[in-house]
């Protein structure tokens, strides 16, 4: 059976950008208080490149058959996506990048980051590969305040090098943890075997990173994780596709079993709102040609969807 059903066709939609939302080119301009940009490659490994470079555009594909239903109700909000046109994000297309030119792509990056938050808006990041939070992060030392983050991720990116790399994906969380304006780390979602060896998992422990593991959320809930974030706190929420159940989301490099719900993600979002004020989201390590019918695909895109609408509600209060 090679016919497929248009289903955008069906559903009346018709979109270039993420859900259809209005495109921004230019990022002084900008007037929107949440700002999706595609970050395509920041530190690649010089053994596998720039593997999750289409992740952006999937993503927004994957949004284009329910473009035409964004003003519609939304079960997971409680309401439109947005409460008001005055609200909406924007989409600030992919930022451009050099597989050869690592320290560039990051400087990039930061100069998108810094250019979004002194416009007031919140940026969330698509990536790309879990490289592109290191840069992100970097660009919030300029706003002279301090961060907790809350990294949602499989893995616990804390190895000091990789391939002779300090910058790449396996080395995120260390490298946050070096930055003066990160005052704490909240890492959820670890499973399984990854990078990190015994003697990473200490440095992070005494740096003073908390641990909530993906066993811990699936037994006791995501309340554990969220008590780890005091009131008030100016929040990093940076997510590795990963950490969800493959079934859910079987388009990531490192598969393995077990992983969180989509509610499960969703009651982290929101309740890290609840908790404090987000300043920036990353969501990276979404790997299309690993995908399997476009699922992960759809379950990626609507997590962003929500934290969109999370994030409109947050700059509404």
């Amino acid at each position: 059976m090679t016919d497929k059903p248009d289903l955008a066709a069906l559903f009346g939609s018709s979109a270039s950008t993420f859900m259809g939302i209005e495109a921004c080119t230019d990022l002084d301009s900008l007037k929107a208080p949440v700002a999706l940009i595609g970050a395509p490659c920041a530190s690649p490994y010089s053994a596998v490149g720039a593997y999750c470079r289409h992740a952006p555009d999937a993503l927004r594909e994957a949004t284009v058959p329910l473009a035409a239903n964004l003003w519609h109700y939304d079960f997971d909000l409680g309401g439109p996506v947005f409460p008001s046109a005055e609200l909406a994000a924007v989409d600030c297309g992919n930022l451009p990048f050099d597989e050869a030119d690592a320290a560039g792509n990051r400087e990039i990056i930061r100069k998108a980051i810094t250019t979004i938050r002194a416009r007031g808006a919140v940026p969330i990041t698509v990536g790309g590969d879990d490289s592109i939070p290191i840069p992100v992060i970097e660009a919030l030392g300029a706003t002279g305040e301090s961060y907790t983050i809350l990294q949602i991720d499989a893995h616990i990116d804390w190895r000091d090098e990789y391939m002779g790399e300090s910058q790449g994906l396996s080395s995120t969380m260390r490298r946050a943890s070096e930055m003066k304006h990160i005052e704490r780390i909240v890492q959820v979602g670890a499973r399984s075997i990854g990078s990190a060896r015994p003697q990473d998992y200490q440095d992070a422990l005494d740096w003073g990173a908390k641990f909530v593991t993906g066993y811990e959320v699936h037994k006791h809930g995501v309340e554990a994780a969220l008590a780890l974030i005091p009131e008030g706190s100016n929040i990093v929420v940076s997510i590795d596709a990963d950490v969800m159940d493959p079934a859910l989301v079987p388009g990531v490099i490192g598969r393995c079993p077990g992983g969180l719900s989509y509610y499960q993600m969703t009651d982290l979002i929101k309740g890290a709102a609840a908790r404090g004020r987000i300043a920036a989201m990353n969501f990276v390590e979404f790997m299309p040609e690993r995908d399997v019918a476009g699922l992960g695909a759809l379950n990626v895109a609507r997590l962003i969807t929500t934290s969109m609408g999370v994030l409109a509600r947050q700059a509404a209060r």
